[in-house]
């Protein structure tokens, strides 16, 4: 489109054709960069808001970098026609088919003159709009019938302070096709002044920004998904810590009501989360005294995360406290809370070991549901209960689970754990890690001190699960 000019303004000069294109070749090393972020990311998991939303921005830059390569094309070559620019011939495309190729295709011009009403289009404006240039272009005043209704405003709004006050003309609409179809167009233009100054016509660029606007919507709307499934994420998370430390006891040292004395032992606990969730899991701890002067201890490790996990772990030890105060047996509880999984909504699979203490005999008595075995130190040596029969919780019906029991001394130290605190990234799994912490053990004063031994050697941000553990020293 021949530019034009204002009266009182001087021709502007081209730029240096060398520099146009040395900012062409640098648009299209990063466009090919872009692009080939763009298609490692089109084969990934397309159910991950979080890949979605980067593919589409990979999108939306393409886009930008290939229209800003062909706006500096068109600058150093100057725009003199569809001849002198390599414009495709249009002529077998139909009025309604979208514009492809160069931007040439998807940009038109415009002039409406004021004093002869006549109105000159370019072919690439007839097809952007879709009509036959047999059917003429339209003026002004019949150009709103073409845009949604509540675009109309904003057209009116952008010719009249470019007519009446002389201004610039910047903003977009979108226009309905013949056939039904919707574009965005960006409209540029402004006022052409006689030698008088009066307004004498108004030119305008009109460019079709469709598949821009779309890549936009579409980057927007998986950047909203994504925050919201973050924020539900978040909500999730308090929620869960929120009903973990209300069923969790948060305490450390003596047992409370009955005191060291009564119960004959020194507890301290602690929960380590994962390093690679940010979800909490299922995990336990606990330590109850209980009404016949005798000490509820266990530990369990439910499968999942967040909410559903954490509300199960609620359920399991609570029904495991109401059992253990009614005098039930730690393998028929663990009978009974394999019965409780079965009988859920949502059902799961999970491991626990339940102890009980008499102070009076210094007996302890254990079962365990496909879990590791509490772990006995004595005079800085360290070992294994011997493990009674039992599977996994949810695992299996009508299971009868076994039970042991051994002897505790004054000065024993034993340490319940769930698995996660020995499965770490870079380290072998199994008691062994906690089993050669036995010398320090043995120089430790409280269960609190024993229990800082633990996170300090294992208490690592490379953990792969959530973890707990327990330490109960027998009163000497």
């Amino acid at each position: 489109m021949p530019s034009h000019l204002f009266a009182d303004r001087p021709a502007p000069q081209p730029p240096e054709r060398e520099a146009v294109d040395a900012l062409i070749d640098r648009t299209r090393l990063l466009r090919g960069d872009v692009d080939a972020v763009r298609r490692d990311t089109s084969v990934l998991d397309d159910d991950d808001p979080q890949l979605r939303w980067q593919r589409a921005l990979c999108e939306l830059a393409v886009h930008q970098l290939d229209d800003l390569g062909e706006h500096l094309g068109q600058l150093r070559d100057g725009i003199a026609g569809p001849s002198a620019c390599g414009t495709a011939d249009t002529s077998a495309r139909t009025p309604s088919e979208p514009p492809t190729g160069s931007l040439l295709s998807r940009v038109g011009s415009a002039e409406w003159n004021l004093l002869t009403d006549e109105v000159s289009w370019s072919d690439e404006l007839y097809q952007i709009f879709g009509r036959e240039p047999g059917a003429g272009a339209l003026s002004l005043d019949e150009l709103p019938s073409v845009l949604l209704a509540e675009d109309q405003p904003l057209l009116t709004s952008m010719v009249t302070d470019c007519l009446v006050d002389g201004r610039p003309m910047d903003g977009e609409f979108r226009i309905l096709l013949p056939d039904g179809t919707m574009r965005t167009l960006h409209m540029m233009g402004e006022p052409v002044l006689d030698a008088d100054g009066c307004t004498a016509s108004m030119w305008a660029v009109l460019r079709d920004v469709s598949r821009l606007r779309r890549s936009q919507h579409a980057a927007g709307r998986t950047q909203d998904t994504l925050r919201r499934q973050e924020h539900m994420a978040r909500a999730e998370h308090r929620m869960a810590v929120q009903l973990q430390e209300a069923v969790l006891p948060p305490w450390h040292g003596s047992l409370p009501i009955s005191g060291r004395e009564a119960s004959g032992l020194d507890v301290a606990a602690h929960y380590l989360p994962s390093g690679a969730s940010d979800l909490i899991g299922g995990d336990w701890y606990d330590a109850l005294p209980l009404p016949d002067g005798r000490t509820l201890l266990s530990v369990g490790d439910l499968t999942g995360h967040g909410i559903s996990a954490t509300s199960a772990m609620a359920m399991l030890l609570g029904a495991l406290r109401g059992m253990a105060v009614a005098g039930v047996d730690p393998g028929a509880v663990m009978g009974h809370l394999n019965q409780l999984i079965e009988c859920s909504a949502q059902p799961a699979l999970g491991s626990a070991v339940c102890c009980r203490f008499d102070p009076a005999t210094g007996t302890l008595v254990w079962a365990q549901a496909g879990h590791p075995a509490p772990l006995l130190f004595r005079n800085g040596v360290g070992r294994p209960l011997p493990t009674p029969d039992g599977v996994l919780l949810g695992a299996a019906s009508g299971v009868v689970y076994e039970q042991e029991q051994v002897a505790l001394l004054p000065g024993d130290v034993l340490v319940l754990h769930t698995d996660g605190l020995t499965r770490l990234s870079d380290r072998g799994a199994g008691p062994d890690m906690l089993l050669e912490l036995a010398p320090r053990f043995a120089q430790a004063r409280t269960a609190q001190d024993c229990v800082r031994i633990v996170v300090e050697e294992l208490g690592s941000a490379e953990r792969l699960d959530d973890a707990c553990v327990v330490v109960a020293r027998v009163a000497a």
